[in-house]
């Protein structure tokens, strides 16, 4: 099963994240089964047309990726699927 991971920043939204395994074979999938777990997550990292929003990052196994829109990037059973949002400040 996938592993998910989240960046410390998301638990200002959502106190109870944590890591998670989590049985998926699309990262649409993952992120309804995230969602089911931590309501309103999934609103957060995704936009009204189902895409990445522009302050979140996903990514498989180290790298980063590349389907923003419609998440087709493969995840596999053993990968580790790392959600992180962007942090800015002045």
């Amino acid at each position: 099963m996938p592993t998910v991971r989240f960046t410390y920043a998301l638990k200002r939204f959502f106190p109870t994240l944590r890591e998670m395994e989590i049985q998926a074979a699309t990262l649409p999938e993952l992120l309804d089964e995230v969602e089911a777990a931590f309501p309103g997550l999934k609103n957060y990292v995704l936009d009204e047309r189902g895409s990445l929003r522009k302050h979140v990052n996903i990514f498989v196994n180290g790298s980063l990726i590349a389907d923003r829109e419609k998440l087709s990037d493969p995840i596999g059973e053993d990968c580790e699927v790392f959600i992180m949002q962007a942090l800015s400040g002045g």
